[in-house]
């Protein structure tokens, strides 16, 4: 039996590792291949494509990208068809993945397809459930309230829930603090500025402007940048000046021990906002696509005010402090990170909001990654009576 796994971009690379970790803790007889970057790699399995080019954000700079993304498409297909795995698990991305599961599906039907988190249909867009459900046999999501969108299609459905919150395990911000010289009432501010390329060049100057002048009005104050690694190199690039006035934290190993640690943390939208959530640290998110993506998107598409999980799944109010698109100010920004570090009662009552808040994203029972290697390796085996 064979499984071949497909991630393009960084947390689904990290996601598909652990999957397939989780996986041959159960049968480690399962041949595996894949596609995807360093998170898979490391555990051996190589990727035969270079999918960088992947990290793309927004509507019309996936347009931009189009030729690229059809080309990989292409290229993994082939892979994939070469090698007849029996099942194949596409993680996140969703439209890569599915120009990547139309093309097995067309060239070799027998191919089992599984998306590994599905597309956010609760939030905008639901016709894409009717488009999964045709192009994959087994969809492994993250909350309950997406399994309604997919039942009339009768497309196998998994709640595995959120991945992140399962492997956030407890950091220890007092270690963090003293590795770094750090006494424990000086404040320190995180920026997690992005894991793709677009988000360097569209969210992190607000994020590191606001950081900077959180240092220049609180000069006792530590700011420390964590950039993902898989945009490390752009991020260096982009701000090279960065170790002047603030600590880069480039170490995997103290991710959570520095967000643990911290005060405040400033980041850009995404995954790593429930990571921050899990480690009790208050944060402030922000974010910003191309203008065309996000006037379709705000007119036509999305259907929530918010766009952090943590004040969607708690009835759409913001709980979280965000700044998006116009609202994408350094300032306005650096105010209210100002504000709590000026009033440590109102900081402390942004813990409490965010904790109580934390609940609802929190799914009892086996890690995401557990729940989704058994259900995978339900998919590899032939079915009852066979």
């Amino acid at each position: 039996m064979s499984l071949y796994f497909v991630a393009a971009e960084a947390s689904g690379d990290l996601l598909a590792r652990e999957v397939a970790e989780a996986v041959r803790r159960r049968r480690p007889d399962i041949a595996m291949d894949g596609i995807g970057g360093a998170e898979l790699a490391s555990i051996g399995i190589q990727s035969p494509i270079d999918i960088s080019p992947l990290s793309v954000l927004g509507f019309v700079e996936g347009i931009k990208a189009y030729g690229t993304v059809v080309r990989l498409a292409d290229e993994a297909a082939d892979d994939i068809c070469r090698k007849r795995p029996k099942v194949v698990v596409l993680v996140d991305s969703w439209g890569f993945m599915l120009r990547v599961a139309q093309r097995v599906r067309a060239r070799d039907p027998a191919i089992r397809l599984v998306k590994l988190i599905g597309p956010q249909v609760w939030a905008t867009r639901p016709g894409r459930a009717k488009t999964l459900a045709a192009s994959v046999d087994h969809l492994l999501c993250m909350h309950d309230i997406e399994v309604p969108f997919y039942e009339p299609f009768g497309l196998k459905v998994t709640v595995i829930g959120n991945p992140a919150l399962a492997r956030g395990e407890a950091g220890d911000g007092a270690s963090f603090r003293r590795a770094h010289g750090i006494e424990p009432d000086v404040p320190v501010v995180l920026v997690l500025p992005g894991s793709r390329r677009s988000e360097i060049t569209l969210v992190a100057p607000a994020l590191m402007s606001a950081a900077r002048q959180i240092k220049a009005q609180c000069p006792a104050s530590r700011i420390v940048v964590q950039p993902a690694s898989s945009i490390l190199t752009e991020f260096r690039s982009a701000f090279p000046d960065t170790e002047a006035w603030a600590e880069l934290s480039t170490n995997p190993g103290e991710r959570y021990d520095a967000m643990a640690g911290s005060t405040i943390a400033l980041a850009c939208s995404g995954t790593v906002t429930s990571e921050v959530a899990m480690q009790g640290t208050p944060m402030i998110v922000g974010y910003k696509t191309g203008w065309i993506t996000w006037a379709l998107a705000r007119g036509l598409l999305y259907k929530r005010v918010h766009i952090s999980l943590l004040n969607i799944l708690n009835g759409d109010v913001g709980i979280v402090p965000e700044y998006v698109q116009t609202r994408l100010d350094a300032a306005l920004i650096a105010g209210k990170a100002m504000s709590w570090i000026d009033h440590p009662e109102e900081l402390e009552a942004q813990r409490q909001r965010q904790n109580e808040a934390l609940k609802a994203l929190v799914r009892e029972g086996q890690p995401a990654a557990e729940i989704a290697a058994g259900a995978i390796i339900t998919e590899l085996e032939p079915p009852s009576g066979a």
